[in-house]
């Protein structure tokens, strides 16, 4: 059922990643015109994030009908596969964050979705069937609903600690192909509202050419527990995702949760420049309207980019001299958590990583 309320006004919050979870959904990636060679190479590489995620929770795993029979074929343990329409497998921005109570029910936030900007500087066109698929989780999980009718939001763009803070960009956040004609603070309201939360941490600058995002912010920073966060870190001064990471660092050091807590920053360093090889351009096919992938672009990789689930961090890695270090810190502020590695330079190519192709439910 569809709610009129807000889960600010029933009791209900956003609750953090790294509670424990009831199962994760995924979607299959199939369009050609975002993965090359129709998809196979980018299936292998998200095969592997459901199988490793498997392994500590159940995974739902949302298909076209296309793709139906050939998923269900590999017969994946602790996998269900069930048929989703989607436009692309971006089901962390375009699914339903589910929100909780302190009575142990949850609820589903559907927020609005317009292709990262619309018509303004969106990624492709048409997203209705992206729009309709955090209806479908909740339909799928019995759960009502709140649809933010008028108000744009991927998951990916806010991330809480389940204590009443939310992490966000402003680069986001405040793109004008959002929700034009609001101010940074009628945006907030809604955000306090719709993830029940009572403060919001405004991080300037997401990772340098997140351009299919505008910087979503958990390729940037991530809650590792209420108190302390994750931030993506370049040394070399030369490469310009050193300013952002110093420009959002000074923010996050000089800010307070919504307890008053001081935020305690651990940096992790981001791989060596990823760009586009000539064979991957190649294989993507040239449609109007969608994002480009040309030889030579840079890639926003990033580790942030990784994702919490019971028991492990599935943690996204480039074959890279910095993947060791990564994996060392993690499992230093983890240290009761399996650090499970994908090399994900098959879904960056797509735009995002690991986090951005997973979406938890809670377990309530």
């Amino acid at each position: 059922m569809k709610l009129n309320s807000t889960p600010k006004q029933d009791g209900f919050y956003m609750p953090s990643e790294l509670s424990e979870h009831k199962c994760t959904y995924l979607l299959w990636p199939e369009r050609p015109d975002n993965w090359r060679g129709g998809a196979k190479p980018a299936q292998k590489a998200f095969r592997e994030v459901v199988e490793k995620i498997a392994k500590h929770e159940p995974v739902v795993l949302g298909v076209n009908s296309s793709q139906y029979a050939h998923v269900l074929g590999m017969n994946m343990k602790n996998v269900s596969v069930v048929e989703i329409s989607n436009n692309d497998s971006w089901i962390r921005d375009t699914g339903a964050t589910m929100v909780v109570n302190d009575q142990g029910e949850m609820r589903a936030v559907d927020w609005e979705f317009n292709g990262y900007g619309g018509l303004v500087n969106g990624i492709y066109f048409p997203w209705d069937l992206d729009d309709a698929i955090a209806a479908k989780m909740a339909a799928i999980e019995k759960v009502d609903r709140y649809r933010t009718e008028g108000f744009v939001l991927e998951g990916g763009s806010v991330h809480s600690d389940g204590e009443g803070t939310l992490l966000v960009t402003e680069e986001t956040l405040l793109d004008e192909g959002r929700n034009p004609g609001k101010s940074k603070e009628e945006i907030e309201k809604f955000l306090l509202d719709y993830c029940g939360a009572e403060k919001v941490l405004w991080i300037p600058y997401g990772i340098y050419k997140d351009e299919d995002t505008n910087g979503h912010v958990d390729n940037i920073c991530q809650f590792v527990a209420p108190g302390k966060v994750v931030l993506a870190w370049e040394d070399n001064v030369d490469d310009p995702q050193h300013e952002r990471s110093q420009v959002d660092y000074e923010y996050l050091v000089n800010q307070t949760d919504a307890k008053g807590r001081r935020l305690e920053i651990t940096k992790i360093h981001v791989p060596n420049v990823v760009t586009i090889t000539k064979e991957e351009s190649e294989g993507v096919d040239v449609v109007e309207g969608t994002f480009p992938r040309n030889e030579g672009d840079r890639l926003p990789a990033s580790y942030i980019n990784y994702y919490n689930c019971n028991g492990a961090i599935i943690l996204p890695v480039f074959n890279d001299p910095h993947d060791e270090e990564a994996v060392r810190t993690l499992q230093g502020l983890f240290p009761d958590r399996v650090i499970e590695t994908v090399y994900a330079r098959e879904i960056l190519l797509g735009g995002g990583n690991i986090h951005c192709i997973t979406q938890q439910v809670p377990k309530a």
